[in-house]
């Protein structure tokens, strides 16, 4: 209750927007999805008055979510004249985590059971899904992008030019560490220069000895374009071929993911489509 006693204590939205040129390129930033039903599981889908907790188990149903799910975590840019807009929001993400078996066998998928009591207790167990949450989530776009597939690349030498940054900021969507055996992150970087914006949304995954993997989806638009160039990568390796890095690099992901080999390249560009 909050101090006055009228009711639930509201924990602050952090949230905060900056304009380049026609860009609004703007964050939300809260506290994690709670684990319990604020009504006491009487939520009905769909209906005024759900909880967090329940659209997000209605809309996926998956036996479990992440340990942390940053619900109110979205970062969203959008175009003024033509309305169109690039969204990053875990739900998003967790609608595309496999519902099906995983065949990554190892000893932490027991463990993942045991060390959910409610898993534990019914009657079929755990229906199988993935349980390293692993996701190719590249963004939500609406119909005022055109997707195309193209032979442009982000030129990554010229993004690492010194260049003034003007707003950054950096927003996890999701985090679960396996029952203590590795670690499952989906996180967003934004970061705008007097030259255009550039943003990394990150998925890393490190089951503990046996497996890396990364999916980053980058995007980068120039100044004056009317277009966003945008890179996805799937990379991942056995930890058995790996074993001439040091290990330290393992829990890293800026120092380990650039040493994965390359699974999947997927290069598309997003242009905007001009109101008549």
């Amino acid at each position: 209750m909050g101090e006055d006693g009228l009711g639930p204590v509201r924990l602050p939205v952090d949230r905060e927007t900056y304009q380049f040129d026609e860009w609004t390129i703007g964050y939300t930033k809260s506290h994690i999805l709670k684990s319990v039903c604020i009504n006491g599981d009487t939520c009905v889908a769909g209906e005024p008055g759900c909880c967090e907790l329940c659209v997000y188990n209605f809309t996926l149903a998956l036996p479990h979510l992440p340990d942390m799910v940053f619900h109110k975590n979205v970062l969203r840019i959008s175009h003024s004249s033509s309305g169109a807009q690039l969204e990053f929001n875990p739900l998003d993400a967790l609608k595309l985590v496999r519902n099906e078996k995983l065949d990554l066998k190892v000893a932490c998928s027991d463990e993942w059971r045991e060390s959910r009591p409610e898993a534990a207790h019914t009657s079929d167990k755990v229906k199988p899904f993935d349980w390293t949450f692993s996701t190719e989530y590249s963004g939500t776009v609406n119909d005022r992008f055109r997707v195309e597939p193209t032979e442009q690349r982000i030129d990554m030498f010229k993004l690492m030019r010194k260049e003034e940054i003007l707003f950054y900021h950096n927003l996890t969507l999701f985090e679960d560490e396996l029952h203590d055996h590795g670690i499952s992150l989906l996180s967003v970087k934004v970061r705008v220069m007097p030259s255009g914006f550039y943003i990394l949304l990150r998925y890393f995954l490190r089951v503990d000895n046996v497996l890396l993997r990364s999916n980053d989806t980058r995007f980068h638009y120039e100044k004056g374009n009317d277009y966003v160039l945008k890179e996805f990568t799937h990379r991942e390796a056995k930890v058995e071929q790996l074993k001439h890095l040091p290990p330290a690099l393992f829990t890293n992901p800026d120092h380990i993911v650039d040493k994965l080999p390359v699974v999947r390249k997927v290069n598309e560009k997003l242009t905007i489509v001009k109101p008549e």
